[in-house]
């Protein structure tokens, strides 16, 4: 029995979901249930939405090719800046573009703080292993 349990270590899969989470938040303001007029006329917000899900998915497939720490602590941040977005930006009262953005920034800071705990005690050259 191995002894090392399956949260323990940072497995690709984790990669994979930041990028469809990226992916997600770029595609969000034109999910169901929003009030299209409220977006079509808010171009801060979605320009503010499109440039968070890119790096996003950009930090993950980097995470994918060579792990580091930052990256994880900047997944952490943007999360909290995609929480924080509607409220800062003034969308928080158009429809649920609100709630989206909460729930996946906030799926988006449990990954981080999942990855950096795992990623904690690896040294340098163990970060630069991951995905081989």
């Amino acid at each position: 029995m191995s002894d090392s349990g399956f949260l323990n270590t940072h497995r690709t899969w984790e990669d994979w979901c930041g990028m469809l989470l990226g992916a997600l938040i770029v595609a969000s303001p034109w999910f169901p249930m929003q009030d299209q007029a409220a977006i079509t006329g808010n171009h801060t917000m979605v320009l503010n939405t499109v440039a968070i899900g890119l790096v996003v998915f950009g930090i993950s497939q980097l995470e994918y090719v060579a792990l580091q720490r930052w990256q994880e602590v900047t997944t952490i941040l943007i999360g909290l800046w995609l929480i924080g977005s509607p409220y800062v930006m003034g969308y928080s009262g158009d429809g649920f573009l609100r709630i989206y953005h909460t729930g996946l920034g906030a799926v988006l800071v449990l990954l981080g703080i999942l990855q950096l705990w795992q990623d904690w005690d690896m040294t340098d050259q163990d970060m630069l292993k991951h995905g081989q």
